[in-house]
């Protein structure tokens, strides 16, 4: 043993000590026509490392010791672009391109960086993480939606889901493209009429950086209100393959890229967990099994064409523990026990398909996208989860969304001015197959429908921006037009014109004023656009659905100090929703659901809810510098539905009133790094049970054991405020031919017990039995229990490239 040891420590000793070098090579090219630019500058920042790009705009950057660079390019009469953080190892030439785009003006006295990409179309509310910082974000566990949560006006909620609330928006508010191709599920166990979920579905190793616009959306991205995620995938390896394999604390993951001939590239992911096995031997009432892939090809048809095709998916299943542990404690059976009783049976599958053909011109270039996308969701639930009797079965939910898309788009650039216009057509399709005494008890009712409903949506958009004095004033602008024919109303585009307007104005170098203000537009969840009843009548759409519709307004300042890679920056801003549906069965607003399992939306509903979001974001950003990066954000808001059985506006589900998030890391020698995120969320808004209703045993019995909630005093109690510490240590070793990293990560480092809603149970007898109230037959014996989230988790975790 104490041979093998002394071999594989001299091992290493001499891998790192032999004189290997890494290489960075790519291409510098102009962003409106893809030509290369000759003779530009590319240096490594910091160090003395620098090249120029020869007549093609290819260049080589060689002898560089392994390690963490940030790399930037420059060229007269264009703006610099930086790229942070870039991983330079032994065992594969980085690929780094830059697109640069060129000045306004010939000479100009101000300067615009490209670095925290503050771009023409979208000068406000942008925020960009690479890979490396959501690889290495302390308790993110290498998932993007959980890494997100560091930036301004970003919240979660306490417990383990990945449901993103942005500037006091719901979940379902948020878009997700990659690679421009729209991709409506990034998490896996999604909630269907939302966009949350426990894990996300997205490789980091794929991922080369993203783009979360929270605000002042250009005039080509629709339906959503709150955020648009732009993901841009690496492209593959162009010289030979190359494999990275994770594992991870629930989950291997194996990718591969390389060439296919001569003008191809391809990536390709898949990762399988191994939960139910880790949650068997916790001896969990619950057993999550998960799978996903991820596969993008790169073909460089000529000089002037590019074809890109890019597929995701993700493969859910679900099933119950009914083996009691142990030495249980008489709290831990009763909280299995009502999980058992509670938790339905899920079993889920998604796809996201695209091509993209990008043809570059002179002054411009257009895009093509095709693509196709598909949810299939299923969901049942047993009283007693006894299936052996029919008369047991309280719902079996199953519905599929498809989606078929294509987008035409016309970029052209000028000196000082770039258009764009577009139109977009999409088909999709419905279905639902359900049998639901849950949603309708207490109600005498019983859902029993299956049905198809397909629709037809499109839209046209027309966008500009123009430089004046000299680069110093931008004004961006555009108008879209969205139409569909699921509703009266929605059919006609003219109901669904969206105009927005930017202002930018440099003040002194580097420090920014932008005003942003516009009008947009979602369409309603497939759920209730689909929702038949019993008739066979498509309920909402005969109650003249609406697009939920947001008037939002932002201004703030912003100062960047590129010399330091720092930014400061401080936005306002205030959101007004129309149309917002809300529900005929319980009277409130769907605004206010969408953080938990199961459907949003599958109900009767009317577009009559009204909102208003408002707030201040601070902003702190060190990017990698001096072997330092950090992050800190404080956001201050207020998030306010109306809701038909109450009176005027009340707190939404998502009113967190505060929240602050500080990230810091540091790069030490031999490759060692630290990292530690604190965050804190003010005690969200929760609506208390309604003991009289849910106690009934006709209606207990048909929710499966779920208490029903007294919608009449709608958000009216909150939780305490949610705090905790993640840290992260990383190690990485760089060999000739291969690399190895491996972390050890902490979640909630001092075992936070947030404050959930307390859970209404039913009172038992020893043998497990719900116990009859002895003064009213006709209801059950219930008792409140508290039900804190929240335990120290820890992972370590393996990384190797080769």
């Amino acid at each position: 043993m104490r041979i093998s040891f002394i071999i594989i420590s001299f091992l290493f000793i001499s891998f790192n000590l032999r004189a290997q070098t890494g290489e960075i090579r790519g291409r510098v090219f102009n962003t409106a026509n893809n030509e290369g630019i000759p003779f530009a500058n590319v240096l490594i920042l910091g160090t003395d490392y620098g090249t120029v790009t020869d007549e093609n705009g290819n260049y080589v950057l060689g002898n560089i010791a392994p390690g963490l660079y940030n790399v930037r390019a420059s060229f007269v009469g264009f703006r610099s672009k930086t790229f942070f953080e870039i991983q330079v190892s032994l065992a594969r030439p980085v690929r780094l391109d830059f697109d640069l785009r060129e000045e306004a003006a010939e000479l100009t006295e101000v300067t615009v960086s490209s670095d925290f990409t503050r771009s023409d179309e979208t000068p406000i509310s942008v925020r960009r993480l690479n890979t490396n910082e959501i690889e290495r974000y302390p308790g993110g566990n290498r998932d993007i939606s959980r890494v997100i949560q560091s930036l301004p006006g970003v919240a979660s909620t306490a417990s383990f889901r990945n449901d993103i609330i942005i500037r006091g928006g719901a979940p379902s508010e948020n878009k997700f493209f990659i690679d421009e191709i729209e991709v409506p599920v990034i998490n896996h166990f999604a909630t269907q009429g939302s966009s949350g979920g426990p894990v996300g579905i997205l490789n980091v190793n794929l991922i080369k950086n993203v783009d979360v616009i929270t605000g002042g959306f250009p005039a080509d991205r629709m339906n959503s209100l709150s955020s648009f995620f732009e993901f841009q995938l690496k492209e593959g390896r162009k010289d030979k393959m190359f494999t990275q394999m994770t594992l991870g604390a629930s989950e291997l993951t194996l990718s591969n890229e390389g060439p296919i001939g001569e003008k191809t590239t391809y990536l390709v992911s898949a990762r399988r967990s191994y939960l139910k096995f880790l949650f068997r031997q916790l001896d969990l009432p619950f057993l999550p099994t998960f799978n996903d892939f991820a596969v993008k090809t790169t073909t460089k048809l000529n000089e002037k064409t590019e074809l890109t095709f890019i597929g995701v998916g993700a493969i859910d299943d679900f099933e119950l523990n009914f083996d009691a542990p142990a030495n249980e404690t008489p709290e831990e059976r009763e909280n299995r026990l009502y999980l058992l009783e509670t938790l339905p049976v899920s079993t889920q599958w998604n796809y996201a398909t695209g091509l993209k053909l990008k043809r570059f011109r002179e002054n411009g270039f257009w895009t093509f996208i095709l693509s196709r996308n598909m949810l299939n969701n299923r969901s049942f639930k047993y009283l007693n989860n006894d299936s052996s009797n029919p008369e047991n079965l309280i719902f079996d939910y199953n519905s599929q969304e498809s989606e078929n898309k294509f987008r035409a788009e016309n970029s052209i650039f000028t000196k000082g001015f770039n258009l764009k216009y577009g139109v977009n057509y999409e088909y999709s399709r419905f279905f639902v197959n359900t049998f639901d005494r849950f949603s309708f008890a207490g109600v005498g009712e019983t859902l029993e429908v299956n049905s198809v409903s397909f629709y037809n949506s499109y839209g046209a958009f027309v966008s500009g921006s123009k430089y004046f004095n000299n680069e110093r004033l931008l004004i961006t602008g555009g108008i879209r037009m969205d139409g569909s024919d699921f509703g009266e109303t929605a059919r006609n585009p003219l109901n669904q014109i969206s105009p927005r307007v930017s202002v930018s104005y440099q003040l002194k170098p580097q420090l920014f004023w932008i005003l942003n203000g516009g009008i947009y537009y979602q369409r309603p969840p497939y759920t209730s656009l689909g929702f038949t009843n019993n008739e066979g009548v498509l309920v909402n759409q005969e109650n003249n659905i609406r697009f939920i519709q947001s008037n939002q307004i932002i201004t703030g300042i912003e100062k960047v100090i590129p010399e330091k890679s720092r930014r400061f920056s401080v936005e306002g801003f205030y959101k007004f929703y129309n149309y917002y549906p809300s529900s005929l069965i319980n009277g409130i607003s769907i605004a206010n659901l969408g953080a938990d399992f199961g459907v949003v939306g599958n109900e009767p509903v009317v577009s009559n809810s009204k909102g208003r979001a408002y707030g201040l974001e601070l902003l702190a950003q060190q990017r990698f510098f001096n072997n330092f990066y950090g992050i800190s954000s404080i956001t201050f808001v207020r998030s306010e539905f109306t809701n038909p059985n109450t009176e005027g506006f009340v707190p939404s589900a998502w009113d967190s009133r505060i929240i602050v998030s500080l990230t810091a890391g540091r790069r030490f020698r031999k490759n060692w790094e630290v990292g530690a995120r604190w965050r804190y969320l003010g005690g969200l808004p929760y609506t208390p049970v309604d003991v009289e209703t849910s106690s009934l045993i006709e209606v207990w019995d048909s929710r499966g054991g779920q208490a029903v909630l007294d919608f009449s005093q709608i958000n009216s109690l909150r939780l305490k405020p949610f705090h905790q510490l993640d840290f992260r240590i990383d190690k990485r070793y760089f060999f000739n031919k291969w690399n190895l990293n491996w972390y050890f990560d902490v979640q909630n480092a001092y075992n936070f017990q947030a404050e959930q809603p307390p859970i209404l149970a039913p009172v038992r007898d020893d043998a497990g039995n719900i116990l009859v109230n002895p003064n009213d037959p006709s209801r059950y014996q219930v008792k409140f229990i508290e039900n804190p989230a929240g335990t120290i988790l820890p992972t370590i975790g393996i990384i190797v490239e080769f």
